[in-house]
């Protein structure tokens, strides 16, 4: 299967650089899989294609402002670092710039406003992908010094400065990890949550922080020679529990989003096709002729050309009908991405 087997032209006009104004005013672009009917409508409009007995379930990560700017102790030279994937209390995966002299033993250092110094890292070694592994020390909170001097790590597409920092976060994201939003969830609001909850509709969370990795190009043109990117998860006791109970009982599985697929699916690999708690990472890779053995229906927006979220989807349904659906959203001129809007594939 090739990567160009996933190309759709896409106008640069139509790539959302804001979020909508309210968050469940975006459009929604409805899939039916067995009648393959396509309806254009709203996000909150969802409470029309949910039903009592459905479980909704989300990805309760919180984006970290993980992009921070300081300087070189030795020589002040500017440095900016993007916080990729914490290995413990002191150390990081980052990518820094510019990378040609981040070299070992190079120390930096990070002030807040007033100008104090309260964090300095050391690079330590390079890695894979010329990333380094920086050991960092602080006094206090690690996550509280991010709040203070760092910025949210919006995606390479998106150019306009984010006014809220806030609405590239989900209504109900909970445990800090993410050097990414799983931006399915941006549309929801806790008004809306509660009005489908009210229907009879049951929600739950597992965590995946999701990593840069997943704005990563595929380069390869066989997509079986694409290397994906690891992410850790958790899938707690209440939600595994949730998930048997609703599947027993003949209700729905609706991930929402691509994030929430890749744990579910596999925890369900490693597990028999089980949903059991878990922690772990993953690195699936979910293209056409994929297995899918717990998801019945996704909510998510619109992915990058030839990207490996675009293959999900398309093995979801059926990539022909999935790329007619993406060139529908461009002649209706849907926003794309991040920002942009959402589809519900039943």
């Amino acid at each position: 299967m090739k990567k160009s087997d996933f190309y759709y032209d896409l106008p640069e006009s139509l790539i959302a650089q804001t979020p909508a104004e309210k968050r469940d005013m975006s459009r929604l672009m409805v899939i039916n899989r067995k009648n393959d009917q396509i309806e254009d409508r709203h996000f909150h409009d969802i409470v029309e294609y949910l039903k009592p007995g459905d479980l909704l379930v989300m990805n309760d990560t919180k984006v970290l402002p993980v992009r921070i700017y300081g300087h070189k102790k030795e020589t002040g030279g500017k440095i900016e670092l993007l916080l990729l994937k914490r290995l413990d209390d002191q150390h990081w995966e980052t990518m820094v710039k510019p990378g040609r002299k981040a070299k070992p033993e190079t120390v930096l250092e990070f002030k807040d406003d007033a100008g104090h110094v309260v964090l300095t890292g050391t690079i330590e070694k390079t890695i894979d992908n010329g990333l380094r592994v920086i050991a960092f020390e602080y006094d206090g909170v690690f996550e509280e010094i991010l709040n203070q001097i760092g910025t949210m790590p919006l995606p390479p597409y998106i150019h306009e400065k984010l006014k809220d920092p806030n609405r590239y976060q989900t209504v109900y994201a909970k445990y800090n990890g993410s050097a990414a939003a799983p931006t399915a969830g941006l549309h929801f609001t806790k008004e809306l949550l509660e009005k489908i909850r009210e229907m009879g509709v049951k929600t739950t969370a597992v965590t995946l922080h999701v990593g840069l990795g997943t704005f990563r190009p595929v380069k390869e043109e066989n997509i079986l020679d694409h290397q994906m990117h690891s992410e850790q998860y958790s899938v707690s006791p209440e939600t595994a529990q949730l998930i048997n109970e609703t599947q027993k009982a003949g209700g729905r599985i609706i991930a929402v989003g691509t994030t929430t697929v890749r744990t579910l699916e596999s925890v369900a690999a490693n597990n028999g096709g089980k949903i059991v708690p878990e922690r772990g990472s993953t690195s699936i890779f979910i293209y056409p002729g994929f297995h899918w053995q717990v998801i019945d229906a996704l909510i998510t927006n619109f992915h990058l050309p030839e990207s490996t979220l675009l293959m999900l989807v398309s093995s979801f349904y059926d990539r022909e009908k999935i790329l007619a659906a993406y060139r529908h959203a461009v002649d209706e001129k849907y926003r794309f991405f991040s920002f942009g809007d959402a589809m519900f594939i039943e």
